[in-house]
C-alpha cells in the first residue's frame, strides 16, 4: 500500500533520537513504518528496531514497507506495555524509543476504518480490531451525560451538551450505524457562525477515537516507563496532536527530570529528588513552514524529546 501521509516531523525526529548504528531502538508507534523506515537505514546489522502496534493491519503494512530490512522485530501489541514487551524479547535497555500519538496515517488512509468524518463508513474507530468497543457501541449505548463529558474533556468541543443531546434523539429513533450519519448529527448541533475552525466534526471524532483506545489514561504511567527503559543517554522522542495528550508529556517529563523542593538557603538537596535525565526540548518542537504546506497533519504536532542521564 502507498501512503498519502507522510511521516510528522520526520527529520527533528531522526535528529531527535541520535541514532548509533549499533543501537537498539523502539517504534512504538510503527504504523505504515514512515518513521522506522528511516530509522532502520541508519542502523548496522548490529543494530535493531522493534515496532510495536496494536494494530494487525499496520503492521502488515509495516511488514511490506520494511521488507528490504532484516534487523526488525515486529510486536503485536500496545506501546504502553513497552516494558512487558522488552523482557519477552530479553533486552534490558535500549537506546532510544519513538511515540508518534493519535491516529496513525495507515489508519487515516483506511477510509473503511471509521476514523474519518469524510465519507460514509462503519462507526469503528477500533485501532486494535481484536477489541469489542466501537465507536458505534458508545454513540449508542453511553448515557447523555458520558457522552457530553467525553466530547468536552477528550473533545474539547464546548457544545458537547448539545452534541451529545441530538445523538440521543437520534439514536431513539434508529441506531446511529455511519460515520456519514454522526458527522451530519454534529454539524446540526454547531452553530454555523461558530463553524470556521477546521471541520466541525473533527473534535468529537477525535474524542470517541481517544475514547475507544483509552489514549489518555495510561500515557503518564507509558511516558514514565518509556524512560526507565532508555540506556544511560538514551532519547525519548514523543509526537502529540493535540493539547490533553502534550500537557501529560510535559507533565511525566518534568517529573522524570526532578524538581528539588529544598528551600533555598540550604547549603545542599534534603529532599531526596531524583533525577532520570534531562528535557531536550524546552518548548515543544512544532512543523516547520515547509512541512505545514506539504503535510496537513502536522498542523497541531508538537515533538518533545527526553534524554536518559
Amino acid at each position: 500500500m502507498e501512503f498519502k501521509h507522510k511521516p510528522v516531523m520526520l527529520t527533528e525526529c531522526i535528529e531527535g533520537l541520535k541514532i548509533k548504528p549499533d543501537g537498539t531502538y523502539v517504534d512504538g508507534t510503527l504504523g505504515g513504518a514512515g518513521h522506522s523506515k528511516e530509522i532502520v537505514k541508519r542502523l548496522s546489522e548490529k543494530g535493531m528496531l522493534i515496532g510495536i502496534d496494536r494494530d494487525e493491519e499496520a503492521l502488515k503494512a509495516a511488514k511490506n514497507n520494511l521488507k528490504e530490512f532484516s534487523n526488525v522485530k515486529y510486536v503485536h501489541d500496545n506501546h504502553d506495555n513497552i516494558k512487558d514487551i522488552l523482557e519477552q524479547l530479553k533486552i534490558d535497555k535500549v537506546d532510544g524509543v519513538l511515540l508518534d500519538l493519535g491516529v496513525s496515517s495507515y489508519q487515516l488512509d483506511e477510509r473503511n476504518r471509521g476514523f474519518s468524518y469524510l465519507g460514509e463508513n462503519k462507526l469503528d474507530m477500533r485501532m486494535d480490531k481484536t477489541q469489542k468497543l466501537t465507536a458505534e457501541i458508545v454513540i449508542n449505548q453511553y448515557t447523555e451525560q458520558e457522552l457530553a463529558n467525553i466530547i468536552y474533556e477528550y473533545g474539547e468541543e464546548r457544545f458537547s451538551r448539545q452534541i451529545a443531546r441530538n445523538i440521543c434523539k437520534v439514536r431513539e429513533e434508529h441506531p446511529i450505524k455511519t460515520t456519514k450519519e454522526l458527522t451530519q448529527i454534529i454539524e446540526r448541533s454547531i452553530p454555523k457562525s461558530k463553524q470556521k475552525d477546521g471541520h466541525p466534526a473533527k473534535r468529537t471524532f477525535q474524542a470517541i477515537r481517544i475514547e475507544i483506545n483509552n489514549e489518555i489514561k495510561p500515557l503518564y504511567n507509558t511516558i514514565k516507563d518509556c524512560i526507565e527503559c532508555l540506556k544511560e543517554e538514551g532519547r525519548l522522542c514523543v509526537i502529540t496532536f493535540h493539547s490533553l495528550e502534550d500537557r501529560v508529556v510535559k507533565n511525566a517529563f518534568m517529573e522524570a527530570k526532578g524538581k528539588c523542593t529544598c528551600p533555598s538557603d540550604l547549603p545542599y538537596c534534603v529532599c531526596g529528588a531524583e533525577s532520570l535525565g534531562r528535557i531536550i526540548t524546552r518548548k515543544p518542537i512544532i512543523a516547520t513552514k515547509k512541512e505545514l504546506e506539504e503535510n496537513s497533519r502536522s498542523k497541531s504536532a508538537k515533538l518533545r524529546i527526553f534524554e536518559k542521564g
